[in-house]
């Protein structure tokens, strides 16, 4: 699966944040709420109009944008 079948960003649409194709769901909210402790499933149940491969693709896209940065410094 290539998460750039799934999310598209648009100056039009969400002031350009990517989003899931044919939607106005953020990559940024579905991140939010997999880190607040919602499964895939709440998500699907609560946002019919995603799928899987759609929650998956966040992931994914959230990882090429961070691969090879440094971090943050640890103390």
């Amino acid at each position: 699966m290539e998460w750039q079948d799934h999310i598209v960003a648009n100056p039009a649409v969400m002031v350009g944040k990517p989003v899931i194709k044919g939607t106005r769901i953020t990559v940024e909210f579905i991140i939010d709420l997999l880190s607040g402790d919602w499964s895939h499933e709440d998500i699907l149940q609560s946002y019919p109009g995603i799928t899987n491969e759609d929650v998956l693709a966040c992931l994914a896209y959230a990882h090429d944008r961070i691969e090879g940065d440094r971090g943050l410094p640890v103390d």
